[in-house]
């Protein structure tokens, strides 16, 4: 386990997968940016946006949808008191053997978010840092996912900005395009997930009024009833 430093204006640490335990699970899965210059202090940034709308004591179940490597499930962990994640890789035996190792147990599963393996009102929460964007059908995970948590729980959403400044940053650390990774989904992505959802909660970063680029938009919502 690593404590890794990710304040914006205060310090605090929070604990991710080491990088040496990543494992590579799909082209878009850049788990390994949370430890370049730079950039990775970005990248973290929208793990502790997903931080600050969770409540800080353990809530029941929580679900991470497109966990990925699981990179962000040590952290997870800690604010609930049973851990799920679904993705659409079948890595998910080599990544709960990691996070074992660790002395962290979570029920990881292959499953895609429009259709989702658990009973309704299941969970208490449910975050999606960085994954909405792949999903084919955002509305169909949209039911989904309000399907399956409680009448007073919340889906965590932290989706990336776009512009020809925050599209052009990406290109220049990473050489990787944004619009090939992302299409369209991120212009639309904050209309169709409001059709479904309440906004109890809303936070950007860098979270300077003007300033013109917006790298992440946090949100935490409730189904609509």
């Amino acid at each position: 386990m690593v404590a890794i430093q990710t304040g914006l204006f205060e310090e605090s640490t929070m604990q991710l997968l080491p990088q040496d335990a990543l494992i590579k699970t799909g082209p878009v899965d850049h788990a390994d940016w949370n430890y370049k210059p730079i950039l990775g202090w970005i990248q973290r940034q929208r793990f502790r946006l997903a931080l600050s709308l969770l409540p800080k004591n353990r809530s029941g179940r929580l679900l991470e949808v497109g966990y990925g490597s699981g990179v962000f499930l040590p952290e997870l962990s800690h604010r609930c008191e049973e851990l799920y994640g679904i993705d659409i890789h079948n890595r998910n035996k080599e990544i709960t053997e990691e996070l074992a190792k660790r002395h962290i147990s979570a029920q990881l599963r292959v499953a895609t978010a429009e259709a989702l393996p658990f009973d309704a009102g299941y969970f208490d929460y449910a975050v999606a840092v960085s994954s909405l964007e792949f999903v084919p059908s955002v509305p169909a995970a949209c039911r989904e996912i309000a399907r399956v948590l409680k009448s007073d729980g919340s889906l965590i959403v932290i989706t990336p900005g776009h512009s020809p400044v925050v599209d052009f940053g990406l290109k220049v650390l990473t050489g990787e395009s944004a619009k090939k990774d992302y299409g369209e989904k991120r212009e639309s992505l904050m209309d169709v997930v409001e059709d479904h959802f309440e906004v109890a909660e809303k936070h950007v970063f860098p979270p300077v009024v003007g300033l013109g680029v917006c790298l992440y938009t946090a949100l935490r919502l409730r189904p609509r009833r």
